[in-house]
């Protein structure tokens, strides 16, 4: 679920809230896995994190844009 920033912009603040709480799970579910899957483990659990970063970016971005406008 790698996606650009320009694709996370494009959302509304309700998905990416949804998608934000989804991602934490799997972010969370990631650190328990095996040490047997530990090269994909590594490999989504950086993409997660990178998504994670880019949602909260483009939140943070909307809230100042609006507490500008009031």
């Amino acid at each position: 679920m790698k996606k650009a920033i320009t694709d996370i912009r494009g959302e509304d603040s309700a998905e990416l809230q949804a998608k934000l709480r989804d991602l934490r799970k799997e972010q969370w579910k990631l650190q328990f896995r095996g040490a047997a899957a530990e090269s994909a483990k590594s490999t989504r659990s950086r993409e997660v994190k990178l998504t994670i970063a880019r949602i909260m970016t483009v939140l943070g971005e909307r809230t100042r844009k609006a507490e500008v406008k009031q």
